[in-house]
C-alpha cells in the first residue's frame, strides 16, 4: 500500500476513535458528603451546573403523594430577601437561566451561566441560597397547590394520562414507583409537609453536582463547597425497595375519546445492569427505531392500525419499565392489541435478524456523538452517571458495548428481563 494512503488510512480511524470518545470527567467528594463529578470544557465561556437529590416522587411516602413535585416546583420562588419575581429579575440581568424538575428518583436544579466572574458569581449565589434557604411563601405554596390540584383534575379527563397512571399502579402494586398524586392527596398536604420534605431529602449526603464548562479544577471544587456547605444534614442516599413482579393481566378502562390508547409493559431494568446494551440494541429493531422497527412495519405500515407504536427501557434505581405503547381506532383496538402481542412473542422468540442487528448498531453508533455535542448535553449525561454511580468510562465504551452486542446476547437478555408472564396490559377507551 501505498506509504500516504496508510498514513491517511490511520489518520481516520484515529479521528473516528476520537470521535466516539467521551469528556474527560473528574470526580470527588465535597466536605459536606455530596458527590462531584467535573468536565473541563474552555470552547465557550459558559458553565452549566446541575445538582440532584434523591428527592423524586418514589420518596413520597404513605399519604403524601404529591410533595416531591410539590417541593421542586416551589424550591426557586423564594430566598431570603427576594420574591420569585426578584430572583427571575436578578438571573435575567446577569444573563443566567435556571430549570430543573423531578423524576421516579431524582429532583433537579439546574443553571446555566456565563463564566465570567462578575456573572458567575451572583449567579451560583442564587444557586446557593436556593438551595439551601428555600423559603417557600405561604402564598406561593397555596398558589401552587391549587395550581396542582387543577392541573391533576385535567388530567383525569384525559385518555392518555389515565392510561399511563393505571399502568403503573399495575405495574408496581404497593411500590413507590406506583403511586401517584391525586387531587385529594395535593389537597391534604401542608406547607410544613414541603419545608419537612426539603430538610429529610435536599442534603448534601443525597446530592450529586454536575459541573461542565469553562473551569478549572480549583474553580469546580470551590463551587461545589459553595453549593453544599448551607445544604441540610441527613442519612446516605435513600434506597428504592426491590419491587415484586405484577402478575400480568389486562385491564380495560371505559372513555369517550375516539382513540384507543393501549399500554403493555412489565418491570424490567435498573441503571448499571450489564444487559443495558444487549437491551438497547435489541429495543432499537423491536420498536425505537421510528419507521424501521418491527412493531412499526407490523402495526402500521402493512395493517394501517396505528399512526404511531414505539417501545422503550427506562432504567431506573431500581426496577424501570419496558413499555409498548400505542393509539387506535376504537374498534381496532382488540386487533392492533393482537397483533403487538404476536410481534413481541416472535421477538422473544427470535430476536433481531443479523441485518435489523447492524442497522441498529449502525444508528446508535452514527448518531452517538449527537448526544455529546452541546455543554447541556455533556450535562445531563454527567449528571446520570453521578446520581446513578455509573463507571466513569461510560461514555467512553458506550460505541463498544454497542458494538459487541450479538443477536445471542439480545435473546438471553430479553428472556431475562421481559418475561410474558408478568406483562401488565392497559387499554383506555378501547370498549
Amino acid at each position: 500500500m501505498n506509504p500516504s494512503m496508510l498514513l491517511i488510512g490511520l489518520c481516520l480511524a484515529l479521528f473516528a476513535q476520537l470521535s466516539h470518545a467521551g469528556p474527560k470527567i473528574e470526580r470527588w467528594q465535597t466536605t459536606s458528603g455530596a458527590r462531584v463529578l467535573f468536565v473541563e470544557n474552555h470552547s465557550l465561556p459558559i458553565v452549566d451546573v446541575q445538582v440532584d437529590f434523591a428527592a423524586g416522587t418514589a420518596q413520597d411516602g404513605e399519604g403524601k403523594a404529591g410533595v416531591a413535585s410539590l417541593t421542586r416546583g416551589i424550591l426557586d420562588l423564594g430566598v431570603p430577601g427576594m420574591d420569585e419575581t426578584q430572583i427571575a429579575s436578578s438571573m435575567a440581568d446577569i444573563g443566567a437561566l435556571l430549570s430543573g424538575g423531578v423524576d421516579m428518583d431524582r429532583a433537579s436544579v439546574t443553571l446555566r451561566t456565563l463564566s465570567m466572574a462578575d456573572k458567575r458569581g451572583p449567579a451560583l449565589e442564587m444557586l446557593r441560597a436556593i438551595l439551601s434557604q428555600p423559603q417557600f411563601p405561604a402564598a406561593v405554596f397555596d398558589r401552587e397547590q391549587a395550581r396542582s390540584i387543577s392541573a391533576l383534575k385535567e388530567a383525569l379527563t384525559r385518555p392518555d394520562a389515565i392510561a399511563s397512571k393505571a399502568f403503573w399502579a399495575a405495574m408496581y402494586v404497593a411500590h413507590p414507583y406506583g403511586r401517584y398524586a391525586t387531587p385529594e392527596s395535593v389537597s391534604s398536604l401542608a406547607r410544613a409537609d414541603v419545608v419537612a420534605f426539603h430538610a429529610a431529602h435536599y442534603t448534601a449526603q443525597r446530592a450529586t453536582v454536575a459541573i461542565v464548562g469553562d473551569l478549572s479544577r480549583a474553580q469546580a471544587e470551590s463551587i461545589a463547597e459553595q453549593l453544599t456547605v448551607g445544604l441540610p444534614s441527613g442519612p446516605a442516599m435513600a434506597g428504592v425497595v426491590l419491587p415484586n413482579l405484577p402478575s400480568g393481566g389486562e385491564q380495560r378502562i371505559a372513555h369517550p375519546a375516539v382513540q384507543a390508547h393501549l399500554l403493555l409493559g412489565m418491570p424490567a431494568l435498573r441503571r448499571g445492569d450489564p444487559d443495558f446494551f444487549p437491551l438497547l440494541v435489541g429495543n432499537y429493531s423491536l420498536g425505537g427505531g421510528g419507521f424501521v422497527s418491527r412493531l412499526m412495519k407490523e402495526v402500521r405500515d402493512k395493517r394501517g392500525l396505528a399512526y404511531s407504536v414505539h417501545s422503550y427501557f427506562l432504567p431506573l434505581q431500581q426496577l424501570g419499565p419496558f413499555q409498548i405503547g400505542l393509539q387506535t381506532k376504537k374498534a381496532q383496538a382488540n386487533d392492533a392489541l393482537k397483533v403487538t402481542r404476536e410481534v413481541l412473542a416472535t421477538f422473544l422468540a427470535e430476536g433481531p435478524s443479523e441485518t435489523e442487528l447492524q442497522a441498529a448498531k449502525q444508528n446508535l453508533i452514527g448518531s452517538f456523538p449527537l448526544r455529546l455535542d452541546s455543554n447541556r448535553k455533556i450535562l445531563e449525561n454527567v449528571a446520570l452517571i453521578g446520581f446513578y454511580d455509573l463507571p466513569l468510562d461510560y461514555l467512553d465504551r458506550y460505541p463498544e458495548n454497542i458494538e459487541k452486542v450479538s443477536v445471542a446476547d439480545i435473546k438471553a437478555a430479553y428472556s431475562r428481563h421481559v418475561r410474558p408472564e408478568h406483562l401488565v396490559t392497559v387499554v383506555v377507551a378501547g370498549e
